[in-house]
């Protein structure tokens, strides 16, 4: 599969599930077995729709079932893939090594480093993603500016920041030294305005658009706000006349052949046309992320097995297992509405095998 032109007024990354190996054991607290061909093809089905890549990111169940040994395989073979047919890869570097309860910031520290080495090896971007790990060791914004810091001074290229609300994983709470919010984005600010030449942009997924569009518009000139907000994404990758976030979101996942066409409308002009395909995808989003919120994996590799990009619906953890029947048929229902199934009667079809296995009538 060839490289597809990528949309030229947005940047537009789909942050990408895994496929699992359905002989794999998978179970909770097991290794993860991953089915290679499968999980490289779709990542060769976002670049064809000219979409970036973001890998082992939260959406590919990162820390929530694919352990570092998994992860590290995935960020090479990615990168090979993408240097294969020209496709941007930007990929998440993390902590998740450190396997101890407790960690002290020098082991953060370190953790960091061998990841961004790995990340960069692969010729990817790096993504510092959110540690689980600095949540719990830190004492101070200052914590963070340091490890930060020293991250972005080390990096070859410049990186996105990643900033994960609780919502998406509870041991994130008083992220960035406080769970005030405003004294948050201050520590963030801080940070971006004292390195802004080496930093690409920050991806934000707080699903709180009023506050997204206040950060973005106090962000340097040249830093991009990347929206992870799977709540409100058309308005804020849209934007208004002060300007616009580009996007690096899960949702762009299973809607990502609706997403690249609207996003074309956008280069050519066409916002209504671009509002008529985006607004459709919303009510699939936010329930597909409806609290709990961390489990939106499930609807995720759902929807890949309704279209056809695996042939099964069995996931790392076994958390195939996170979402309720009525949700699922619910999410089949708003895809179905909002055109992102390819073939309907196929995926009618396996939902109906579905429902059979669970018990309920079709």
């Amino acid at each position: 599969m060839s490289f597809g032109n990528p949309p030229v007024k947005r940047v537009a990354f789909a942050a990408a599930h895994v496929v699992a190996d359905p002989h794999g054991e998978n179970a909770p607290g097991a290794p993860a077995v991953i089915d290679w061909e499968a999980t490289l093809a779709f990542r060769h089905h976002l670049w064809y729709l000219g979409l970036g890549v973001a890998d082992a990111m939260d959406t590919a169940q990162r820390g929530m079932g694919l352990d570092w040994t998994a992860t590290r395989e995935l960020i090479t073979r990615s990168g090979a893939e993408a240097r294969a047919v020209g496709g941007r890869l930007a990929c998440g570097v993390g902590t998740d090594q450190l396997t101890a309860p407790t960690a002290s910031l020098s082991e953060i520290q370190a953790a960091y480093e061998e990841q961004l080495e790995v990340v960069e090896a692969a010729g990817a971007q790096p993504i510092l993603m959110a540690s689980r790990a600095l949540a719990a060791a830190a004492r101070e914004p200052e914590d963070y500016l340091r490890i930060y810091g020293r991250l972005i001074s080390q990096a070859r290229r410049p990186v996105v920041l990643h900033w994960l609300g609780e919502m998406f994983d509870p041991a994130l709470a008083g992220y960035w030294g406080s769970r005030d919010l405003d004294r948050a984005t201050d520590t963030v600010l801080t940070l971006i305005r004292s390195h802004a030449a080496r930093i690409d942009g920050i991806k934000v997924s707080l699903l709180d658009a009023d506050r997204e569009i206040a950060l973005r518009r106090a962000l340097p000139a040249g830093v991009r706000l990347y929206t992870g907000d799977d709540f409100n994404y058309p308005d804020l990758i849209r934007g208004d006349e002060f300007g616009h976030s580009d996007a690096l979101l899960g949702v762009f996942d299973p809607i990502a052949t609706v997403a690249a066409v609207a996003l074309r409308a956008l280069d050519a002009g066409e916002p209504d046309r671009y509002d008529a395909l985006m607004a459709p995808t919303l009510p699939l989003a936010r329930h597909l992320f409806a609290a709990p919120t961390y489990h939106y994996k499930t609807g995720i590799v759902f929807l890949a097995w309704l279209a056809d990009h695996q042939s099964h619906f069995t996931m790392v953890a076994g958390a195939q297992g996170a979402r309720s029947v009525p949700h699922l048929i619910e999410l089949h229902r708003l895809a179905e509405a909002a055109g992102i199934l390819p073939d309907p009667e196929l995926a009618a079809h396996r939902m109906g095998r579905f429902l059979a296995v669970a018990g309920v009538a079709s």
